[in-house]
């Protein structure tokens, strides 16, 4: 089993190398990473590596990433599997929704 680590929310679970980023974080029952289609239509589980290696495990869709994100480690959760333990950021349409608790906090 790998460790995946958050950036945004700071949690860590584990993924083998079998399963994709996503399928791990929902088997466990976390949700860290916005869950879409599960399939790479929609984009809404577009992630940044920021560290470790992945493996495409699937076709990834041009309309939600593009050759040169994909080439900068920008890619679909739903369609990678760690290869050693990842460090990934949420980029996808759902990631302002990290920041909108801590703007709230912030001002009360």
């Amino acid at each position: 089993m790998l460790s995946i680590h958050l950036e945004q929310t700071g949690e860590t679970y584990l993924c083998s190398e079998a399963e994709t980023l996503l399928e791990g974080m929902t088997r466990l029952g976390k949700r860290g990473i916005p869950v879409g289609c599960v399939n790479g239509g929609c984009g809404v589980c577009k992630i940044s590596i920021r560290s470790g290696r992945v493996r495409k495990v699937g076709a990834m869709s041009r309309a939600h990433v593009s050759a040169e994100e994909e080439a900068k480690g920008v890619c679909l959760a739903c369609r990678v599997a760690p290869l050693e333990d990842v460090v990934a950021e949420v980029v996808g349409k759902m990631s302002k929704a990290f920041t909108f608790p801590s703007v709230a906090s912030t001002s009360s």
